[in-house]
């Protein structure tokens, strides 16, 4: 029963960080507005096999936290788009014009 415990922790452990890693790629992929279904659908499946693995190692008696290293990865701000000053080809098409009435 205790290796069973213990096995069930590692797998945990590695989903976890499995986990982490593919949701970087996923915010990789939004933040380059690249289609993500496929990752997410991945992390979705990830945290389904969690989801069983947690009430399996709960039902043999362990409730003890799972620490796992800090795969930290910091978020990049969004990048700016410099706002284009209009052409003046542009903006002599779009310009009002003002025509004397008779």
């Amino acid at each position: 029963m205790d290796n069973r415990i213990s096995e069930l922790r590692r797998t945990i452990r590695a989903l976890r960080v499995s986990m982490r890693e593919a949701e970087a790629i996923m915010h990789e992929q939004i933040n380059r507005a690249e289609d993500c279904s496929f990752v997410a659908q991945e992390v979705i499946k990830m945290r389904s096999v969690m989801g069983l693995l947690a009430k399996e190692r709960i039902a043999l008696g362990d409730h003890e936290p799972i620490l796992v290293n800090n795969v930290f990865i910091p978020r990049r701000r969004p990048a700016r788009k410099p706002v284009a000053a209009p052409s003046p080809a542009a903006e002599s098409v779009f310009r009002p014009r003002l025509v004397a009435r008779a």
